[in-house]
């Protein structure tokens, strides 16, 4: 009699496709496999599966740059795990009755569903939009307003994640919202490797303005960069907006300008962004006493960890390990 096998089945990575559509825009598609796409063979492990396909085949992006073709067709969204709606610059033209119907379709089986830019319009044209929260481009807000007012925009967000459907503000903010998804689905370590291979920024938090101005810098240099590295190495520490002001030789009110035009957060939103990253990061490698978390990450007792993990994460601490500890790794690779 044949003996069973004590390996678990091998865990297929989660399938992405994005759709590419008619004069759909390269550089959120480049965002789309640059995240998803690559494959990081330093991480040990595939993370998706990520596929393109269009509705026919040749398909024609942003104003002729070039056209698309090899790709598979609209039948490879039907198993998609995530599907990558298409955007483009003409929001007033409507989409191609397939591709919505492909949307409707991922949408009413459970897939989630992700928006770069003005792929809200397409989710909306689908219909899936209704009472639901989202996000498009400052440029489009009124229009999609006027169009499809049962829609909750939020204005000058960089991202909104609404459970199943996620969508992104602009072009850059794909980046943001395709580095929350691989936090969400992997945990902050994994993030932040894809982050430094993408040389980006790892975590803005959705509700960061989208518009950040950027004035040319007066003499001597206003780049916060110094600083923000200077802290980041010392987040266990009793760090204060009036403690980084004094380290920049600035008042707590610059301060707050600077990290308003350069990040478009505030001073303490961002120190508690990376404090909770950090907390993240050694539950992910082992460390199992939330007190030591806490200390270690800066935010100081169990009960304040438990509260800033479960609202960046959605999960508690030890949900959180579960999902995304050492057991977890060792889940995946047997």
């Amino acid at each position: 009699m044949p003996q069973e096998s004590s390996q678990q089945p091998k865990q297929q990575p989660h399938r992405v496709v994005l759709v590419v559509d008619e004069n759909s825009n390269p550089f959120e598609m480049s965002c789309a496999i640059e995240v998803f796409g690559l494959r990081r063979p330093e991480l040990g492990r595939e993370l998706y599966d990520f596929r393109l396909c269009a509705d026919g085949p040749v398909t024609r992006v942003r104003d002729g740059f070039f056209t698309l073709t090899g790709v598979a067709g609209l039948e490879a969204a039907e198993d998609a795990d995530t599907l990558i709606v298409p955007n483009r610059p003409d929001t007033e033209t409507p989409r191609s009755p397939r591709v919505l119907d492909a949307v409707r379709r991922a949408h009413a089986r459970g897939a989630r569903l992700v928006g770069f830019c003005s792929g809200a319009f397409t989710m909306a044209e689908a219909g899936i939009l209704d009472g639901r929260r989202a996000a498009c481009h400052w440029m489009w807000a009124e229009s999609f307003r006027t169009r499809f007012p049962r829609v909750c925009l939020e204005p000058d967000v960089l991202f909104v994640d609404d459970g199943d459907i996620l969508t992104a503000s602009g072009s850059a903010s794909a980046l943001d919202l395709g580095l929350h998804i691989v936090r969400r689905d992997h945990g902050a370590e994994i993030a932040n490797a894809v982050s430094r291979r993408l040389v980006f920024a790892a975590h803005r938090d959705g509700g960061q303005r989208q518009f950040v101005e950027r004035p040319l810098p007066d003499v001597p240099d206003e780049s916060l960069a110094p600083l923000l590295a200077w802290a980041q190495e010392r987040l266990g520490e009793p760090l204060t907006v009036a403690g980084l002001a004094a380290r920049a030789a600035v008042s707590p009110a610059t301060l707050h300008r600077r990290f308003r035009a350069q990040l478009g957060t505030t001073p303490l939103a961002w120190l508690t962004g990376e404090r909770v990253a950090l907390a993240c990061r050694l539950i992910e490698r082992g460390e199992e006493r939330l007190d030591v978390v806490a200390a270690r990450s800066g935010l100081g007792t169990a009960a304040n960890l438990r509260a800033r993990v479960r609202r960046e994460t959605g999960l508690s601490p030890s949900a959180y390990r579960r999902r995304f500890g050492p057991a977890a790794g060792e889940a995946v690779r047997t």
